[in-house]
């Protein structure tokens, strides 16, 4: 069973994703106003190929709609995301920066 939790201390922070109480990976984050901005996506090589970078980029989008937040994706994987599905992502996405 997958659970995701978000640790903020201050500005900075992580995204984090376990599997069976395990922690099988992370993005990296930092929020200031009402910029988020996500620089790094990180899944433990054990954990690769189930979708698990999708469920934290999932857990990103809906805290961000949940908090009026709109993302800066310096994360190359997140901005990929973006770049595919831009109608998904339009409302969140920070663009130009």
């Amino acid at each position: 069973m997958e659970r995701t939790e978000i640790v903020l201390e201050g500005r900075k922070g992580e995204i984090q994703l376990f599997s069976d109480d395990q922690k099988a990976g992370k993005m990296d984050i930092s929020v200031i106003g009402k910029k988020l901005t996500v620089y790094h996506t990180e899944v433990n090589p054990e954990y690769e190929g189930k979708g698990f970078a999708k469920i934290l980029l999932e857990k990103l989008v809906s805290y961000a709609r949940e908090n009026d937040l709109k993302i800066s994706p310096l994360c190359p994987y997140v901005h990929a995301q973006f770049k595919r599905h831009p109608e998904e992502y339009a409302d969140v996405w920070m663009k130009g920066d």
